[in-house]
């Protein structure tokens, strides 16, 4: 998939994955993780995301990396926020108060954009993927943050059964692609099926969400 594809759907205004609601996992989960308030937290292509707001009401201080100027503009406009903007290439970079979003490709990110995070929320990213990226985003994400907790939200269905995105990501996979850095700690396993229309319209009979726990290695 090539940026093209994600600026023609914000567009477009195809933007299915987004959440009008902060997401319950995190509400639920996150507190578990035992992170001190001042933790300051990576949310990966993080749209226009509101659980980037609960994440900064918890204290935290949030760094999002997002391609669309689309989502990261209607971000801070459907909140009533008016962030300080620097063009700082290849990102431009948006700011207020404990949140700033980098509006820039999550692979043109360097270790030291991300200096003093301690944690990642992964909700919709790795799942965005089709396979061929997703090892070269696990694997950038390693290289960035070697040594952090996360929080990490996948799907797992019959691929065959309906296109991506979202892609199903089963668990061996995500063992595959994180546990040579992190433990991996399986926090939710839940049917989504029977409360999923859209996708069962789209033709799948079966439907499971897994949280993941991760936690870096030694």
């Amino acid at each position: 998939m090539q940026p093209d594809f994600w600026h023609a759907r914000w567009q477009r205004g195809e933007t299915g994955w987004h959440e009008e609601q902060i997401n319950v996992h995190l509400q639920q989960l996150w507190p578990r993780l035992g992170l001190a308030a001042e933790t300051r937290v990576f949310v990966p292509l993080c749209g226009k995301s509101r659980d980037l707001l609960w994440l900064a009401g918890r204290g935290h201080r949030v760094l999002g990396v997002e391609l669309s100027e689309i989502a990261v503009q209607a971000f801070f406009d459907e909140q009533g926020l008016r962030p300080k903007i620097d063009d700082e290439p290849p990102f431009r970079r948006y700011a207020v108060d404990e949140m700033t979003l980098l509006c820039g490709d999550f692979f043109d990110l360097r270790p030291e954009h991300l200096a003093g995070i301690s944690a990642f929320y992964d909700r919709a990213s790795l799942i965005a993927l089709p396979p061929a990226l997703r090892g070269r985003y696990a694997t950038h994400l390693k290289t960035l943050l070697p040594a952090t907790t996360g929080l990490l939200i996948t799907l797992d269905y019959d691929q065959t059964k309906m296109a991506g995105p979202p892609f199903s990501v089963q668990p061996g996979e995500v063992e595959r692609l994180f546990g040579d850095r992190f433990t991996l700690t399986a926090m939710a396993d839940l049917d989504l099926i029977g409360e999923s229309p859209k996708f069962r319209q789209r033709g799948l009979t079966t439907l499971r969400e897994h949280v993941w726990r991760l936690d870096p290695r030694g």
